[in-house]
């Protein structure tokens, strides 16, 4: 699986937290793509990243653990929350406890 690259130097580049939701997701699903190689604005599900369901409930699974809170597999918001890494980020701010 290879991750979307952007050559686009108008990409804002990522923050502390989507870097290191970057690293968590590398290793939680074993990608072979380095973290910084992730467009944090590029689609995580299907084209993209080209996660499956099974890749976001294990992702979903490991940032319940460090962050926290629950990511719920029944919530409406889910495809708003993993639409991106950008937007995870931005899920995992509002909500972390820890």
């Amino acid at each position: 699986m290879s991750a979307p690259v952007s050559s686009n130097p108008s990409m804002s580049a990522p923050n502390a937290l989507e870097a290191e939701l970057a690293a968590l997701l590398v290793e939680a699903l074993n990608l072979e793509v380095q973290p910084a190689d992730i467009d944090p604005t590029a689609p995580l599900y299907g084209d993209g990243l080209g996660l499956d369901s099974i890749d976001i409930l294990e992702l979903a699974l490991e940032v319940s653990r460090r962050y926290g809170f629950q990511l719920r597999s029944d919530d409406q918001n889910n495809h708003l929350i993993f639409q991106s890494l950008r937007s995870l980020a931005g899920h995992v701010a509002t909500h972390r406890t820890v």
